[in-house]
């Protein structure tokens, strides 16, 4: 089985030297690797000429499905796999990827971490993404950041949406709906570095929000999301006591995945205590951005064509 390695890249800066240290140590490395840059403007383009066994291509303001249709049509091969050139691939990474494709799976999709050091980045590792244990096999929301498909899968689904500037993970997600046979590879792991200071957060979440709303993805989810919210301020504001020992109780439990993840993480008892005041807190700025978003792009909703 033949793989090219794609990638998309705009001011990787130090980060970049970490993907490619980590495609240069994969116990299964891909027989290609196509990187298209967005119009970097740091040593990102000067870094990527200087490595070796990169086919790099520029397109100065193409967002990134029209810079990963290049890659793909840049390809050689007909496995293709997908990750972006700021991350931090396992060694087994792609091996432990192409295992479903090699027994048949038309998609492989798996997960991604994030690479935390600080305590804010700690906590907020714990809000997202999920645990491997935690998604189910079904129904995976994997990231679109660590993909592999055959280029039949990928011609079937009319390749990535350009018309999209953010979220063009739908992508992946329009591979299920076209019957194709998508699995997940819960072992192959994708480092994704931290992004400080919290006005970044809110930036990532609120306009992934919007690009669902967009592209008309997940709208159940982000109703729920609203309405829990908005049951939960008017549950607040009146004066009955069981409603506000009720909105308490539920505030609890829609926390409670993040908490039992401080719980194992934090081994410091004054750091734990102290996440647990602190991943709540993360948990409504997230939601509030997604929030947000999703609002703000409702207008600008692609209608099916």
């Amino acid at each position: 089985m033949k793989v090219s390695l794609i990638a998309t890249v705009l001011n990787a800066g130090d980060r970049l030297e970490g993907f490619l240290a980590s495609v240069s140590r994969q116990t299964r490395p891909p027989d290609e690797v196509v990187v298209v840059d967005g119009g970097s403007t740091d040593r990102t383009l000067e870094a990527l000429r200087e490595a070796a066994g990169i086919t790099l291509l520029e397109e100065p303001g193409a967002n990134v499905a029209r810079r990963r249709n290049m890659a793909i049509a840049a390809a050689t091969h007909d496995v293709i796999a997908v990750s972006d050139a700021d991350r931090v691939l396992e060694p087994d990474w792609l091996g432990r990827l192409l295992e479903p494709l090699e027994a048949g799976a038309d998609v492989s999709m798996s997960l991604h971490r994030i690479h935390a050091e600080s305590f804010l980045q700690r906590c907020m590792a714990c809000v997202s993404p999920p645990d491997a244990d935690e998604v189910e096999e079904a129904t995976p929301m994997p990231s679109g950041r660590s993909v592999a498909y055959t280029r039949e899968a990928i011609e079937r689904a009319g390749g990535y949406p350009e018309w999209l500037d953010i979220g063009e993970d739908v992508f992946v997600e329009h591979l299920r709906e076209l019957g194709l046979d998508v699995r997940l590879a819960k072992d192959a792991i994708v480092d994704r570095p931290p992004r400080d200071p919290l006005g970044a957060t809110w930036w990532r979440y609120f306009s992934h929000a919007r690009g669902d709303a967009i592209a008309g993805m997940y709208p159940e989810r982000h109703a729920v999301r609203l309405g829990a919210y908005s049951g939960a301020l008017w549950a607040w504001s009146t004066r009955g006591t069981v409603r506000k020992l009720a909105t308490i109780a539920g505030a609890a439990s829609y926390a409670s995945t993040p908490l039992r993840r401080v719980a194992t993480r934090f081994e410091d008892p004054a750091e734990r205590a102290k996440a647990m005041l602190t991943v709540p807190a993360l948990i409504a700025l997230v939601d509030a951005a997604k929030i947000a978003g999703y609002l703000a792009g409702l207008p600008r909703r692609r209608q099916p064509s």
